[in-house]
Parts: structure tokens; sequence; C-alpha cells
């Protein structure tokens, strides 16, 4: 099993969990965060000029079996890019065990 962590725009989600639905990832925990970027500068909006250093984002976390790893990456990537700085990360890493509390179950199995 692996887990995907997600760094993503507010602004994307809704399409990445659409995307997520229409690939059968049904379960997923996010979370709105805040976090400092790269870019040091400044934009410029409309005349107004606004920081970029602390920026609002979601975070996911999501568990799948090996055969999903691929296309909830593909997924992610699709649905949350706007070929812009500050587009997020994802973060890949292995889970060594899960557990469904109320039926006891283990492994792949709990994650269904």
């Amino acid at each position: 099993m692996k887990k995907i962590e997600a760094i993503i725009r507010k602004s994307k989600f809704d399409e990445v969990k659409e995307a997520l639905h229409s690939i059968e990832v049904n379960f997923f925990s996010y979370w709105d965060v805040t976090g400092v970027g790269n870019e040091k500068q400044g934009h410029v909006y409309r005349g107004v000029s606004y920081s970029t250093t602390d920026i609002q984002r979601r975070f996911l976390s999501v568990v799948v079996s090996e055969p999903f790893l691929e296309r909830t990456i593909e997924a992610l990537l699709k649905a949350a890019y706007t070929g812009n700085v500050g587009d997020g990360k994802i973060f890949v890493s292995n889970v060594e065990e899960a557990y469904r509390i109320r039926t006891k179950e283990r492994g792949f199995e709990s994650l269904n």
C-alpha cells in the first residue's frame, strides 16, 4: 500500500476531487493548510501588489493499493495543473499496515 500526500491550490480542489472519484478513489482526507513557497517576490494584480510568501493550499492524504498508485498520481497531476508557479507537490510513501476499526479487517481489505 502507498500513501499519497498532495499539496494543491484550493481553487483546484473540486477538480481534483472529481478526478479521484472518476478513478474510483472514493475516500481521502484533506486539510486547509498555509505554507511558504520558494518564490520570494510578490505579484501585481490589477495594480495591487500582494505577497505570495504565505500561500493558502489544501493538503490531501490518500492510501491506495499498488495497482491504483499510478492512476491516482496521474489524476492528481492532470486535475491540479495550471502551469503556474505554486501548483503544488505530491509525495508518495510506503504504508506498512492498515486496519478498519469497525470490522478489524487489515491490509488492502481495510481500504475498500
